[in-house]
């Protein structure tokens, strides 16, 4: 069914993709032939989410390790489990986009996808998905006095960890470059129909386990950073990060000057309020910087911490500055997993995982165990 109905939709889901122009099934070659293959097995259809990585190949490769080895790859946590945190974190994050997409994920799974789709979170029965949704609404936030505590294992850690920085990552990026909903514009009567028919299609495709680790063989292997170490838990996570997390630093390092990048991190670590007036906060953070740099750095702090903000003159000042669709998908893929980075760090912190097991950050891959000194 997922190869099929991938051919179906393809043509409408690169419409849904914004300022850049995504590769077309029928063209893609290589790299991005191999990941379209994989993505219509194993999710059902080419996911816009990750289609509008297409420009750069590298990029493409690591969006999609990330999201095939935490929400699609058996493991200890079932599957509506999952979508129930892909969902809340996609509300957290004022994306309606993924919250379309995993609500009804997550609705049809749960067999109750009138009470998900009119209620969202509130419609779920489960005490204890409940309680997981809550403590993926509020995973991002920056006091640990407003997150929550695991509702948890520690062993399930990994996978749900995992789970919440990929949609921290992807949100980001869909709120930079896709439409605001992947249904079509319709009367409230008409959509709400076209909604159970999406959860009947999403939970039925979600159904079917995914074998760990398939997707690892399209980057190299590579040690994770220390802030990784909560993936350690579960192999196939951990390579899976550790690879991708590699492949965006090299395309970062392309995109953006040293300097630039020490700059936005030091702005991640001291964020602005939360509504940060009329963008004056990001004019100011970039100032510094040469007039020539400080499109793409603003862009990049955008997409961070407020990508709702990001607006077409946003995009057009990066472009009037030389930048090619694969230099806008490498800003904005920097950004998104350096922010989506720091709350993996900080929700490990609060002891929603495991201690690393072994060596931190090892790369289990095929038997193989590699170590690289960590990025000054």
């Amino acid at each position: 069914m997922g190869r099929r109905l991938a051919r179906v939709t393809s043509r409408t889901m690169l419409t849904h993709v914004r300022h850049v122009t995504p590769v077309a099934p029928d063209a893609a070659a290589g790299p991005v032939a191999r990941v379209y293959r994989q993505l219509a097995d194993d999710f059902g259809v080419l996911a816009p989410p990750v289609l509008l990585h297409s420009p750069a190949p590298d990029l493409l490769r690591a969006c999609w390790l990330m999201l095939r080895e935490t929400l699609l790859a058996e493991g200890l946590v079932r599957r509506e489990a999952k979508e129930v945190v892909a969902a809340a974190v996609s509300e957290s994050n004022r994306c309606p986009y993924c919250v379309e997409v995993h609500g009804a994920t997550a609705a049809g799974l749960l067999g109750d996808a009138g009470g998900w789709l009119t209620a969202g979170v509130g419609g779920i029965g489960d005490p204890r998905l409940r309680a997981l949704a809550e403590w993926a609404r509020h995973s991002g936030a920056a006091s640990p006095t407003r997150r929550r505590p695991p509702p948890f294992p520690a062993e399930h850690g990994p996978e749900l960890i995992g789970v919440a920085v990929t949609f921290h990552y992807l949100n980001r990026m869909v709120s930079v470059f896709l439409q605001d909903s992947p249904l079509p514009p319709a009367p409230a009567g008409i959509r709400a129909g076209v909604r159970r028919t999406a959860a009947r299609i999403m939970g039925s495709l979600a159904r079917t386990g995914r074998t760990p680790g398939r997707s690892l063989e399209l980057l190299p292997p590579a040690p994770p950073e220390g802030d990784l170490a909560w993936a350690v838990g579960q192999p196939h996570v951990s390579a899976a990060f550790a690879r991708a997390d590699q492949a965006v630093r090299r395309a970062g390092e392309a995109a953006l000057p040293a300097h630039v990048r020490r700059r936005i991190l030091t702005c991640l670590a001291d964020p602005p309020p939360p509504e940060p007036g009329g963008g004056r906060w990001f004019d100011a953070a970039v100032a510094e910087l040469s007039p020539a740099e400080r499109p793409a750095a603003r862009l990049a702090l955008l997409t961070a911490l407020a990508p709702y903000r990001v607006a077409d003159a946003d995009v057009a000042a990066c472009r009037d500055g030389g930048a090619d669709d694969a230099a806008l998908v490498a800003v904005t893929a920097w950004a998104s997993l350096a922010a989506a980075r720091r709350i993996g760090a900080q929700l490990y912190g609060d002891g929603a995982g495991p201690p690393p097991l072994g060596v931190p950050g090892a790369d289990v891959a095929g038997g193989e165990e590699t170590t690289r000194a960590g990025e000054a």
